[in-house]
């Protein structure tokens, strides 16, 4: 039996440690830590509850609108706020751009080097590389020139050792199955990739004053004053530039990123047979089409056991028994105690020790659904809208089990995540332009409200803001008092899925879903970082970066 420890995993966010024992060419056990203390939610306490989700957006610089949101809705959720119809259009607008930036981003430059040797690209005929391309696509870039372009770009770096990030990749690895030419193919979309999700994010920042961090909410609404007459608003030139944005993003995502996608998991189908793992998920509804947030264009669901027959859907955000049933247990995590707390209820206490694989070895929490781990993210939001008879959803995933040779049960994987976030993607470059049409005919009607503005009353009040984020399920949870914000805590989708084992030992969905797997190479474990780059992880989002007396903890100099 070998132990094999990784740390820090590189191309996600944060710092994450994952430990695995293998034997026999397998792994047999595993540990995920994160190893950074977040900390955001004791410096909440006190301020005013109006002004957290300018807080919470800096847990990460990579999801920041997506706890904007989140936070937003926790405390309109607290006082029973409506949301303009305009207000609704825009946020969801921005939450869909933002998911295809989050979802290029994830695929092209923090995962497919798992799956793609750059260095068998020189190899490769580019002439033969734009036949393959074009077969599966009539993306207009996928010329032989194109193609010979980065060959010869990617050449220089080589000759020049000026590989960059790519210097140190497992590069001729006996688990890399592509073609020199289908690796050409993925590393010159890859480049091509950077491009549009800087689109996606100027058509965020269009409606958010900026991105990273948009600036544009407010409780009851958005700041985004709607006049389609005066330039210094929201008008139709704003307008029509969004829809150019989303347009060229929407094509890049289904002319190459699901098209590039199909292709590496016909070469990879053996992957999804593994790296299942928690087979509980969770998804809430998302886009919501109503003032009231109670109608939905997309579902949510809790599935139990890899049961999708038997999913449980979720209709609208004050499902109690999500909101019932959601708690956070620290045995293995370092904070004070063993216990397991309500959100609302919830304890940010630090109480750091070594690692210690049979005691705390993480700053992530351990979450539960009704007691059991659960998996959150793009299978969970793709399987309740199949079951809910989605039909852009289900022609997507049925496509795909014909043309890949795979059963629906086959997304409980590492490469059925990766389908699942492309498919996903598919999804929300239709829905960033379906909005915007919604938004324009609304404001079209005579409606140019953006805000029901609102004062925080005196009294005790407690909410909860849910989101279907690009990672999966998020919410924040808030108690107010008197004005001010008594308690916070957010459960994120990386804290579900990069949890500790709970109090009953039953490990996380990173840990479960690495037993099991192939290592041909234990000094170079491939295998590990396929799956766990699989669910995209985020660690500074996923833990609890200051001390709580506001100390500092480390010093950088940079020279």
């Amino acid at each position: 039996m070998s132990r094999i420890t990784l740390d820090p995993i590189t191309r996600i966010e944060g710092h994450l440690r994952i430990d695995v024992e293998a034997n026999g060419g397998k792994v047999t056990n595993a540990w995920s830590s994160a190893q950074m203390w977040r900390g955001i939610e004791v410096i909440l306490k006190g301020r005013a509850p109006e002004d957290a989700w300018s807080f919470v957006q800096r847990f990460c610089g990579v999801c920041t609108t997506v706890h904007a949101i989140s936070s937003i809705r926790a405390v309109e959720h607290a006082l029973d706020v409506e949301v303009p119809l305009n207000a609704q259009y825009i946020r969801n607008i921005m939450i869909a751009q933002h998911s295809v930036q989050d979802h290029i981003v994830h695929f092209y430059h923090l995962s497919a080097l798992d799956w793609v040797d750059i260095v068998s690209a020189l190899k490769a005929d580019p002439k033969k590389t734009a036949q393959i391309a074009q077969s599966i696509s009539d993306w207009p870039g996928n010329s032989e020139k194109e193609f010979k372009a980065v060959q010869d770009k990617l050449k220089a770096f080589v000759a020049g050792g000026k590989l960059g990030i790519f210097a140190t990749g497992y590069w001729g690895h006996p688990a890399m199955k592509l073609s020199p030419e289908v690796n050409l193919m993925a590393v010159a979309h890859y480049l091509k990739a950077l491009d549009y999700q800087r689109k996606a994010s100027q058509a965020t920042a269009i409606l958010g004053g900026k991105n990273p961090h948009i600036q544009n909410l407010v409780v009851g609404g958005v700041a985004t004053a709607i006049n389609t007459e005066n330039i210094a608003t929201l008008n139709m030139e704003r307008l029509i530039y969004l829809r150019t944005l989303m347009e060229e993003t929407r094509d890049f995502v289904q002319k190459v990123y699901y098209p590039d996608l199909l292709a590496i998991a016909g070469a990879y189908k053996d992957w999804f047979k593994y790296g299942a793992g928690v087979t509980n998920y969770m998804a809430v509804p998302e886009f919501p089409e109503d003032t009231k947030n109670t109608k939905f264009q997309l579902p949510g669901g809790v599935v139990m056991g890899g049961n999708i027959g038997g999913i449980r859907m979720v209709k609208d955000h004050r499902d109690d028994y999500l909101i019932k049933n959601i708690k956070e247990n620290v045995t293995h995590a370092w904070y004070e105690g063993n216990g397991t707390l309500h959100p609302w209820d919830g304890e940010t206490k630090p109480d750091y020790t070594d690692f210690k694989e049979n005691g705390k070895y993480s700053w992530c929490k351990a979450p539960t659904l009704d007691g059991k781990p659960v998996q959150v993210g793009p299978p969970a939001q793709i399987m309740a809208a199949y079951a809910a008879g989605n039909p852009k959803v289900k022609k997507l995933v049925d496509g795909a089990v014909s043309t890949l040779g795979i059963s629906l049960k086959d997304i409980h994987s590492t490469m059925g995540r990766l389908y699942c976030r492309g498919a996903r993607a598919h999804v929300m470059a239709d829905l960033s332009l379906e909005n915007l049409d919604k938004l324009i005919a609304n404001i079209a009607s005579g409606d140019q409200t953006y805000a029901n503005h609102t004062v925080i009353p005196k009294g005790e009040y407690r909410g909860v803001g849910f989101h279907e984020a690009p990672r999966g399920t998020l919410s924040h949870w808030i108690v107010i008092k008197n004005k001010k914000i008594e308690n916070y805590q957010a459960v994120v989708p990386s804290t579900w899925n990069a949890a500790p084992r709970n109090d009953k030992g039953e490990l996380g969905p990173y840990e479960a879903s690495l037993v099991g797997n192939p290592i041909a190479d234990a000094s170079k474990p491939l295998e590990v970082l396929r799956t766990v780059h699989s669910f995209d992880p985020c660690i500074a989002c996923a833990v609890h970066t200051v001390d709580p007396e506001g100390a500092e903890i480390t010093k950088v100099k940079v020279l």
